[in-house]
C-alpha cells in the first residue's frame, strides 16, 4: 500500500473517530438535557385557570447560580398575548443583597437575544442561566438594582412563541417587572429601564413606544440595547439568502403566521426550509447556526426569495420596525463593527434617521466586536448610562459624531 493511501486511511480514521466522539458528546448532552428539562417541567406547568391579572407571580424558587452581590430566582408569572388572553411566561429575577432605599429599588428589565425555541434553550431552564450577563449583572447588584428577566411566553411554557413580534414581547418584558414588584424581598419600586440584546434589543426599544400605555402604573425612564434588531427591512434584505436566514428564518416562520394569519409560506420559504423548520426551531442557537452554515455551504437556502418581495411579508416587516422614539424617551444602542448578524450599517441608518427626528439617542460603536459578544462588551457602558437615567441626569446625544460606517445600503447589497 502506498504512503499516500496509508495517510489517507489514517486521516479518514481520525475524522471518523472525531465524528464518533462528537456524536457521543451530543448524545450524552441530549440525555442530560432531557433529564434536566423533565425535572423542571412541573415548575413551568401553568395552573388552570391562570390568574387573570397580568404580572401575577405564580411560582418562585432559588436558582442554583452564583450571583455576586445578589440572589437569583426562577419565576413563573402571568403575561398577556396581543389579543388580551393570558399566558404563562417563565423568567428570572435577581435581587441585591444590600438594603433597599425607602422609595424601593430601581428595576432593569433584561430581554435576552435569539437562543432557540427548545425548552433547554430557555434562559431560566438552561444549564447556563447567566449567559450574556457577564460585565453587567454583578454591577447592577452592587448598585442595588433589581433585574427582571423574561423568557417570553412560549419559550419553556405553552405557546405560541411570538418571536420578533413587539406587541407580544413588550408585554412579557413589562409583566416581568410587575412580577418582580410582587416579591416582598425585592422591594422593587416603579421606576425601570429596559436592556436587551439582539431580539431582546428589539423588545427593549419597542417598550419605549408601547410600555407606557400598557402599564401606566410603572415609570419607564429609558430604553437600551446591544446589537438590536431594529431596521428589519434592511437586515432582512441583506441576510435572507445567507446562513443567517437558516438561524433566524425558522423562528420567524414558526411565529409570525400566528400573529399574521394567512401569511404565505410556500413561494417564500424554500422546500428545504419548510422541511427543516420543525427541527431547527427546537434546537439551540449554536447548533442551529452550525447546521445552517453547513446547509448554506452545500447550496441550500432557507428562503426562496427575499420575503419582502411579498406584500404581506413586507407589511409585517415594516410593522415590526420601530419608528424613532420621542425626545422624552432616552435610548442607548451599542453596536459591534464585526457583527455579521445584525450588521453595522442598518443600525447606522437607524442612528442617522433617529438623530434627524430629534430622538435622545446615544450610540456606542464597538470595534472588532461580533454579535454574540455585544451585550457583555457593552455591559459596563450600559450600566453607566442607565445609572445616569436613574439619577435623573440629562440624556446625552451622540448625533454630532458620525457613525464609523456609512448610514446607507452598501453598493451591491
Amino acid at each position: 500500500m502506498s504512503g499516500w493511501k496509508v495517510f489517507g486511511l489514517a486521516f479518514l480514521a481520525v475524522l471518523l473517530s472525531a465524528a464518533l466522539v462528537a456524536v457521543a458528546a451530543v448524545g450524552s448532552s441530549t440525555v442530560e438535557q432531557r433529564q434536566r428539562q423533565s425535572a423542571l417541567d412541573p415548575f413551568y406547568e401553568p395552573p388552570d385557570p391562570l390568574p387573570s391579572e397580568p404580572g401575577t407571580l405564580i411560582r418562585l424558587e432559588p436558582l442554583d447560580v452564583d450571583v455576586p452581590g445578589g440572589t437569583g430566582y426562577r419565576m413563573l408569572y402571568v403575561s398577556e398575548r396581543p389579543d388580551g388572553s393570558t399566558a404563562a411566561s417563565g423568567g428570572m429575577v435577581f435581587i441585591p443583597d444590600s438594603p433597599a432605599p425607602p422609595e424601593g429599588r430601581p428595576v432593569v428589565a433584561w430581554a435576552h437575544g435569539t437562543l432557540g425555541m427548545g425548552d433547554a434553550c430557555t434562559p431560566s431552564r438552561s444549564a447556563n442561566p447567566l449567559q450574556d450577563t457577564d460585565n453587567w449583572l454583578d454591577q447592577m447588584m452592587q448598585l442595588g438594582w433589581v433585574v427582571a428577566s423574561t423568557d417570553y411566553v412560549g419559550l419553556g411554557t405553552p405557546g405560541p412563541s411570538l418571536y420578533l413580534v413587539a406587541q407580544s414581547e413588550v408585554r412579557d418584558v413589562v409583566n416581568s417587572v410587575r412580577a418582580a414588584r410582587s416579591i416582598p424581598e425585592a422591594q422593587a419600586g416603579t421606576r425601570y429601564v429596559t436592556w436587551g440584546h439582539s431580539q431582546g434589543g428589539h423588545s427593549s426599544i419597542w417598550a419605549g413606544h408601547l410600555a407606557e400605555e400598557y402599564a401606566p402604573e410603572l415609570d419607564l425612564l429609558a430604553v437600551s440595547a446591544a446589537a438590536p434588531a431594529l431596521n428589519l427591512p434592511d437586515i432582512m434584505g441583506a441576510q435572507w439568502n445567507t446562513a443567517a436566514g437558516w438561524v433566524i428564518g425558522p423562528d420567524v416562520v414558526e411565529s409570525w403566521p400566528a400573529y399574521y394569519p394567512g401569511l404565505p409560506i410556500e413561494g417564500v420559504v424554500s422546500a428545504e426550509g419548510i422541511r427543516a423548520t420543525p427541527r431547527l426551531v427546537d434546537e439551540c442557537i449554536k447548533r442551529s447556526a452550525l447546521e445552517g452554515l453547513l446547509l448554506q455551504n452545500v447550496g441550500q437556502r432557507f428562503f426562496d426569495v427575499n420575503p419582502q418581495s411579498n406584500a404581506e411579508w413586507s407589511d409585517a416587516v415594516h410593522e415590526q420596525t420601530p419608528a424613532p422614539l420621542p425626545t422624552d424617551m432616552p435610548v442607548f444602542i451599542a453596536q459591534g463593527m464585526a457583527d455579521e448578524v445584525v450588521l453595522p450599517w442598518p443600525n447606522a441608518i437607524v442612528e442617522d434617521a433617529w438623530c434627524r427626528a430629534g430622538s435622545a439617542i446615544s450610540v456606542l460603536w464597538m470595534g472588532n466586536v461580533g454579535h454574540m459578544a455585544a451585550a457583555t462588551t457593552a455591559g459596563p457602558s450600559a450600566v453607566a448610562w442607565i445609572a445616569d437615567r436613574f439619577a435623573g441626569r440629562p440624556a446625552p446625544r451622540t448625533c454630532d459624531v458620525p457613525p464609523p460606517v456609512a448610514p446607507e445600503v452598501p453598493a451591491g447589497s
